[in-house]
């Protein structure tokens, strides 16, 4: 709901009379399921019928020695259980999104191998704790200018067991994580043609104030409330070495803030909100700022459906991914490279976006699946005005037991109509990710930047 001012008394109480109310946080005996049939953060316990998806049994066991180097190459000896490829798709259809059997029709190089289904999701004790708080104390707060924010929540999931889709949504964007970490990812965009570009190597920086295990809320309200500060040292290629950005995303997104600094300006300048349909200036128009990791974005252009919970194929446990040790290895011509993307069937929930009446946005319609053990955005689909399937986008939850928890670690989106594809990896190998409890607030600062940014 928007701001409004110098308003007439008239105008304000038909206003506040109109207003959304604040939505009302579960029951205590609704919540108490987080403790019997529902895990810590609101997936199923149970397996499914066929035993296709197991029972979760408390997740991938969590290792505090694997804070550094690779990803670990775990399950390196599973076999893909089932091969899917244009010719017989069909006969899967119902447990394929609409994006991956786009996918499978365009492309005859692609295929979507399927392991067995491992339910690796797993958090710190603290993080189920603040998880069950959450769900019978936060609520949605409808006064955010781009849109509601949760309110009340802290240091876990803040809608474990959601009533409607924004609250689904919400989850994706507090999802588990860790309290800090440090990559050095590459991101490529492969063209049309089928030539890779590589358009940026990096050293990335976060810290996740809204997760820090010695925080609560009183205290990260206080602290004024961001979820992530985050800060990209890149390094290659040599017409972009040595620019910086610097983001600090809250809770508000009204409140939120980026920098950048340019070597060619030498200077720091405050950009304008980079939200929702701007295209990202790295991904050569195929990525716009809200469908990185699927969706991440302020949630208030769309009307958001909550459809329901379904067992479908989707990108997981994804540790393989990170072991090629070169772009070409994982970047084809067409799609990112099969045999290093893992699928497994798991059950997730449909989430579906229609723009608002008066909004603005290119894309008119969107759909997301999330996973219902972390709350990953594991899948998602753009159409464009005409109705015609126009992106089709992945997230690689990939295991890290130090975390401990199944997290983002690369993402990708395919244009469908303009052709052509953007990536995310982890190279090289050895100075893939350093997870830290945390990291000092002074280098997420737009002064460390003037202080750093020379070339």
């Amino acid at each position: 709901m928007s701001i409004f001012t110098r308003m007439s008394l008239l105008a304000l109480a038909c206003a506040v009379l109109a207003a959304p109310t604040v939505q009302a946080a579960v029951t205590a005996e609704e919540a108490a399921k987080l403790k019997t049939t529902l895990t810590p953060l609101g997936a199923e316990r149970a397996g499914n019928q066929d035993g296709s998806i197991p029972a979760w049994d408390g997740g991938y066991p969590a290792d505090a020695s694997q804070t550094s180097a690779a990803v670990p190459n775990l399950f390196a000896k599973d076999k893909p259980i089932l091969t899917i490829t244009a010719q017989n798709a069909e006969q899967y259809k119902d447990k394929l999104t609409e994006g991956t059997l786009g996918l499978l029709k365009r492309f005859p190089t692609f295929n979507v191998q399927v392991f067995q289904t491992r339910r690796t999701a797993a958090a710190p004790q603290w993080v189920y704790d603040n998880t069950f708080a959450n769900a019978t104390r936060a609520t949605m707060d409808p006064s955010g200018e781009l849109g509601p924010f949760p309110k009340g929540a802290y240091g876990g999931v803040p809608f474990p067991i959601p009533k409607n889709g924004e609250e689904a949504i919400w989850n994706h964007l507090l999802r588990w994580t860790s309290p800090g970490y440090q990559t050095e990812p590459s991101l490529a965009r492969v063209t049309p043609e089928g030539k890779v570009i590589p358009v940026s190597q990096n050293v990335a920086k976060s810290s996740f104030p809204y997760y820090d295990p010695n925080g609560n809320l009183e205290k990260w309200q206080a602290a004024g409330s961001n979820i992530v500060v985050r800060r990209v040292d890149t390094s290659g290629p040599p017409i972009r070495a040595g620019e910086i950005l610097l983001q600090r995303v809250n809770i508000n997104d009204i409140e939120s803030k980026t920098w950048v600094y340019l070597t060619g300006q030498r200077r720091v300048r405050r950009l304008p909100l980079t939200c929702c349909d701007v295209p990202s200036p790295v991904a050569g128009g195929i990525l716009n700022f809200d469908e990185v990791e699927v969706y991440s974005s302020s949630i208030g252009r769309y009307d958001w459906k909550l459809v329901g919970k379904k067992e479908m194929y989707v990108p997981y446990n994804t540790n393989s991914y990170h072991q090629a040790t070169s772009l070409d290895q994982v970047m084809s011509a067409q799609t990112v490279n099969p045999d290093f993307v893992r699928f497994e069937k798991h059950r997730v929930w449909v989430v579906e976006g229609t723009l608002k009446q008066g909004q603005r946005h290119v894309i008119p319609r969107l759909r997301v699946y999330l996973d219902e053990d972390t709350w990953i955005a594991v899948a998602g689909e753009r159409w464009d005005a005409q109705g015609q399937l126009w992106k089709v986008t992945y997230n690689l939850p990939t295991v890290f037991p130090a975390a401990p928890g199944t997290i983002v670690a690369g993402y990708m989106s395919y244009d469908l109509i303009g052709g052509g594809y953007f990536a995310s990896a982890y190279f090289p190998r050895e100075r893939q990710v350093d997870l830290k409890a945390s990291l000092p607030d002074r280098i997420f600062t737009p002064e460390s930047l003037a202080g750093e940014g020379i070339r």
